[in-house]
């Protein structure tokens, strides 16, 4: 079924990439809502006219990606204790904010929100608000899809905005089961996942595998990428045309170690995975998914079924 989600976290240039990538997101529009005045300008909206937010607009099929992963990926981009604004931006228009447009959506984000108050990840206390979905005004068009029309601009102001360093320490610094993933994993597996390490090129446990079968989630098991979209792309790392299923993972902007790329994240247990380039093979897309081997656990195609994962067993039928 095709559903909205209106989102309000900040500045609306900088929730429309984060979502753009997944399976069943059809059209996101950034745009005003929650205020009292009709067809606001973002002149309007920056003087505090009318009283509205900076939001999103997610056009999306629910039979492909659900509400609540909507929401897991929204909170991923934002600070849900300031009510102040968000990061370099403040006042009113720049509040965090879900709008609900039926029952079952605000039924939906207030769960959500108390279990994730209920992870303790941050010392204040979570103040979204949770509001009936009103008027939704597209922004002008120089506000739509603006990091793809004016990149380098977006990219310096993303970076230095506040919210990428929140978003590092916060959501991947803060994950209340890091104590229980040291005594699990091996030192590279949690460097990897966790501390967002890269490991040694051609030092690594599956680069030159060979072998039918699927890589899933060191962490979490979820299922990431399979043998059948796997190539040798010379760089020492595992490498793939990719994923199963695009919603398995979340892509983000990464400025470390003086660049700039895409990282590539398990969207359930946020761990580090890699990065993802545009230099792969044409005839297989163009992209390279460059995976850390540590971040990964190879499931060979005799032992899906065995291991629980017998309904991925189509992917090499073909």
């Amino acid at each position: 079924m095709i559903k909205k989600a209106v989102l309000a976290g900040g500045c609306f240039w900088c929730l429309v990439k984060p979502f753009e990538n997944f399976d069943g997101i059809i059209d996101i529009k950034t745009g005003y809502t929650g205020g009292t005045t009709t067809n606001p300008t973002y002149k309007d909206v920056c003087s505090g006219i009318g009283g509205h937010y900076e939001a999103v607009e997610i056009t999306f099929d629910d039979t492909f990606i659900k509400y609540e992963d909507i929401l897991d990926i929204f909170f991923k981009q934002i600070n849900p204790t300031d009510d102040g604004g968000q990061f370099v931006d403040r006042g009113p228009q720049y509040r965090p904010a879900i709008f609900f447009e039926d029952n079952s959506q605000k039924e939906t984000a207030e769960k959500f929100i108390a279990k994730l108050e209920s992870e303790n990840i941050f010392e204040d206390s979570i103040v979204v608000s949770v509001l009936p979905l009103s008027e939704f005004y597209p922004a002008e068009e120089n506000h739509q899809n603006y990091h793809k029309k004016q990149s380098a601009h977006y990219n310096i102001y993303y970076k230095n905005s506040g919210r990428y360093n929140f978003v590092k320490a916060f959501w991947d610094g803060s994950n209340p089961k890091r104590k229980h993933l040291k005594n699990i994993l091996s030192d590279i597996q949690f460097e990897v996942t966790q501390n967002d390490m890269t490991e040694c090129p051609f030092d690594n446990k599956y680069y030159n595998n060979e072998k039918a079968g699927i890589y899933v989630d060191i962490v979490g098991g979820e299922v990431l990428f399979s043998s059948t979209d796997k190539f040798d792309s010379g760089c020492g790392w595992p490498s793939f045309s990719k994923p199963v299923n695009k919603n398995s993972i979340l892509e983000r902007s990464d400025f470390s170690m003086g660049m700039i790329r895409t990282e590539v994240r398990s969207l359930k247990s946020n761990s580090h995975l890699g990065h993802v380039f545009d230099d792969g093979p044409e005839e297989l897309g163009g992209l390279r998914y460059c995976i850390n081997s540590a971040s990964l656990r190879f499931i060979p195609v005799e032992d899906m079924e065995k291991e629980g994962y017998g309904e991925y067993l189509y992917l090499f039928n073909k």
